[in-house]
């Protein structure tokens, strides 16, 4: 003769199997809304914030100018860190190497010495930038995320993507130094993301 608590046990395994599946996928679901790549499409209109607003959408932007999300708008610093990034891509256009000393930090200007970023900017122009956030980095710093075009001759882009146009995107860490607002040096980790256009 068998015992009931088999079936017993088989009754409650169901319900709880149910349960663990939910919350897994709820779980997944929230991990995907809170961890979306910024240039995704939201599922939602609600979630437009990382979208460009109506007034700089469209055609990408020229030489110099940088276009911010909403999101990255609404950062209290984010007219200062467009006028940086104007000036920055401005500077490395027109091939101004004491422009650009003024929009980076002093340790970022010794490790690219005026020949070292002569050569580096050779046939370089930025197009397209677009600020998607901003947020606070250690202490006073900012982490900037930021895509842009670069097209330059292929002999001059550099030598693990031989590609005479890359979109970039990447996280620039911006300081507080002697005038202002600095882009500091990028981290030595994994290249920055980039496609070929």
């Amino acid at each position: 003769m068998t015992t009931p608590a088999p079936s017993s046990r088989q009754r409650w395994l169901v319900p709880v199997v149910v349960v663990v599946l939910s919350v897994t996928v709820g779980a997944g679901l929230l991990a995907r809304e809170l961890y979306r790549r910024p240039d995704q499409p939201a599922d939602d209109p609600a979630a437009s914030s990382a979208a460009p607003s109506p007034a700089t959408s469209g055609a990408p932007a020229a030489a110099g100018v940088v276009r911010m999300t909403d999101d990255a708008k609404a950062h209290p610093q984010s007219d200062a860190v467009r006028k940086l990034l104007e000036t920055y891509f401005a500077a490395i256009n027109t091939k101004q190497y004491l422009q650009w000393t003024e929009t980076v930090s002093t340790e970022r200007i010794a490790r690219q010495p005026i020949g070292d970023w002569r050569k580096g900017v050779k046939s370089t122009t930025d197009t397209d930038a677009l600020v998607y956030r901003i947020e606070r980095g250690a202490g006073a710093s900012l982490r900037v995320l930021v895509s842009f075009t670069s097209e330059q001759d292929v002999a001059d882009a550099p030598a693990w993507f031989r590609e005479p146009c890359i979109k970039w995107r990447l996280v620039l860490p911006v300081i507080a130094e002697r005038t202002g607002l600095k882009i500091d040096t990028v981290d030595n980790g994994p290249s920055p993301e980039h496609e070929k256009c």
